[in-house]
């Protein structure tokens, strides 16, 4: 596992976890990293000095990247999953949610945008939704 300080268009600086230099690359360019203040998929890797650490300290380190690499993994395959089976109805997600919820309309699985606000007072009228990790979708 390889540790990047990671920096998006707007200078915000975050890290992350890869399992080797390919996979990190690959990622990059495919917009598969965001930042996490401005969701921005703009990354690149940003300047780094290298870390030397003890043997003790490198096998405690390779378990964390290891369960962050999965996790992360997970949540990939989470919004695949979402991207390919449910319908993207963009920033009409909390009218159409509300319709299904109401039964104004059919029934169906679908994803969108919403803000925090909207999202809130959707889970306060008892509208099942949860958030969708990874970027948003930008070819939809």
């Amino acid at each position: 596992m390889i540790r990047y300080t990671l920096m998006c268009d707007k200078d915000h600086d975050f890290e992350g976890w890869f399992p080797g230099i390919e996979a990190c690359d690959k990622q990059l360019s495919a917009g598969l990293v965001s930042c996490p203040d401005c969701n921005s998929t703009k990354v690149r890797k940003a300047l780094m000095a290298p870390a030397v650490a003890t043997k003790k300290q490198d096998s405690a380190m390779d378990k964390r990247q290891v369960a962050m690499a999965a996790q992360q993994a997970v949540m990939a395959k989470l919004r695949e999953h979402v991207e390919n089976n449910f319908e993207h109805v963009g920033d009409r997600f909390p009218e159409e949610a509300r319709r299904i919820h109401y039964g104004e309309t059919e029934k169906r699985d679908i994803y969108g945008e919403a803000s925090v606000e909207e999202a809130r007072e959707l889970v306060e009228e008892g509208v099942e939704i949860a958030p969708l990790p990874g970027p948003t979708r930008t070819d939809a």
